[in-house]
């Protein structure tokens, strides 16, 4: 079986996958988390927020877009 396959939403992987090392905002069913995109997997990503690795499952995502850096 292709690793695709098991995608619960294949337009949601590819386009987060593209925004792995980017600091991101993610909003899920319960909560919105920030952080560095360290990893996409089929059915999570894994957010790093102060050196702690966060995993959100795919299925929770509301939306994800790149954060804002502050200078």
């Amino acid at each position: 079986m292709s690793q695709m396959g098991s995608v619960s939403n294949p337009y949601l992987y590819e386009t987060v996958r593209m925004l792995v090392g980017q600091p991101i905002v993610v909003q899920t069913v319960k909560n919105v988390q920030q952080g560095m995109l360290t990893s996409v997997l089929p059915d999570h990503i894994v957010v790093e927020v102060c050196q702690v690795p966060f995993f959100i499952r795919m299925e929770e995502i509301v939306w994800v877009t790149l954060a804002v850096r502050r200078k």
